[in-house]
């Protein structure tokens, strides 16, 4: 392990061809959704002698096909390990570690399953202090300065927009980082700054001032140009596509092929949201609608949003009397190991896309329901009923609930 950083993993001498950055444990499993389906496609490019940029994870990184350290049940397995070693030699993941404790327990769990399938996992304290970002910054310059790829989870991330300053890498992946995807891709190809869409209509505070020439040029560094190739990966359903920007479409196939299929409960599971703690749904109004859901469709099971507090979640558990879950996992993993019920009812969230893709051949169904624009805090960005519903109205396999009994 590194002194600074408490790498995992394997330390190579040799530099990355591809450098990935993440920060949340669904960012770090859509990189190894990427780098499955990028391996799968070298090797196809490879028979017909064609290329695919600068080199990335051979194939036989995350074992294809096969059933990883946690199975198809969950369980370890430590067949063929011996040949992780060499596996991921093209793709080193760094983790800009956040200073959140579930989040951080979550990303450890993730950087196992990394470890696992043969990639080399480097894991930066890079809010742990002060001066923390100035030892990230230095200790990663070298690495950025000689990538030929940078993957990334966050484009709306102070760090990683940093990071890309300082990169000389032609070949930018953009990865999913929830329902955010959908908004990046959409501010690239009307030339707009890039902002969070719950943050947008505000005014813009010192910090984004001093902060603005450097989102500038990370936004023009992910801008196709000559000589420069942006692509993004997502599940997400993308309707403005920007000029030059490839983009391709994240199936879960890694999530399908390392896990399940789950055991099927009867009853039904509902999914959490942290719509309230990012000051947009009010409490109180979010507490009804979860009541109603449990007296309509009989939930059993809420599994928590890692960014949830536990005074809500304890307000929920005494006063709708579900049995609070905090995944270890991302829902799409939890859900493809089991046991899942046979409904999982969720709020307007990244999950009503992603779900059905990686439950896909299941009898699991996924149903969302609207936001009210009574919900709304006064605080609420004027997009977010708009963005909330669009997120809703592009979800694809879903069931709609339109309306549902409040208790009373």
């Amino acid at each position: 392990m590194s002194p600074r950083a408490g790498s995992t993993g394997p330390q190579s001498p040799a530099s990355p061809a591809t450098l990935a950055f993440v920060e949340s444990p669904v960012q770090l499993l859509n990189v190894l959704e990427w780098a499955h389906a990028h391996a799968l496609r070298a090797a196809a490019l490879r028979i017909t002698g064609e290329t695919s940029g600068p080199p990335g994870p051979e194939l036989g990184a995350g074992r294809p096909g096969g059933i990883g350290r946690f199975g198809r049940s969950g369980r370890p397995d430590t067949s063929g390990d011996a040949e992780t070693t060499e596996a991921g030699s093209g793709l080193t993941l760094v983790v800009l570690s956040p200073t959140d404790p579930m989040t951080r327990g979550q990303l450890r769990r993730m950087a196992e399953l990394a470890r696992d399938e043969g990639y080399e996992v480097r894991w930066e304290e890079a809010r742990g202090g002060a001066s923390a970002p100035f030892h990230t910054v230095g200790g990663l310059a070298p690495l950025l300065r000689r990538a030929r790829r940078i993957v990334m989870g966050d484009p709306f991330s102070r760090y990683v927009q940093l990071l890309l300053t300082i990169t000389r890498a032609r070949d930018l992946v953009v990865v999913d980082d929830g329902t955010a995807t959908m908004e990046f891709v959409s501010q690239l190809a009307r030339g707009e700054r890039l902002v969070r869409w719950h943050r947008r209509g505000g005014r813009l505070g010192a910090r984004d001032l001093l902060f603005a020439p450097v989102s500038a040029r990370a936004r023009r560094r992910l801008t196709p140009g000559t000589g420069r190739r942006v692509e993004v990966f997502s599940s997400m359903p993308i309707t403005e596509t920007p000029d030059g920007v490839d983009i391709t479409a994240n199936d879960f196939a890694w999530t399908r092929a390392r896990f399940g299929p789950p055991r099927i409960t009867k009853g039904a599971d509902l999914v959490g949201t942290s719509l309230v703690e990012t000051g947009v749904v009010d409490p109180d109004r979010y507490l009804e609608a979860v009541k109603g859901l449990v007296g309509t469709y009989g939930a059993t099971r809420y599994f928590a949003h890692r960014r949830e507090s536990p005074e809500k979640l304890h307000r929920l558990a005494v006063e709708t009397g579900l049995e609070i879950v905090r995944p270890d996992l991302p829902l799409e993993l939890i859900a493809r190991r089991g046991p899942i019920g046979r409904t999982i009812l969720s709020f307007p969230s990244t999950v009503v896309h992603t779900l059905p893709l990686a439950l896909a051949g299941t009898e699991v169904k996924v149903a969302v329901f609207d936001i009210d624009p009574s919900w709304l805090t006064a605080n609420a960005s004027p997009r977010a009923q708009g963005f909330l519903s669009g997120v809703t109205d592009t979800a694809r396999d879903v069931h709609r609930l339109s309306a549902v009994t409040t208790a009373t």
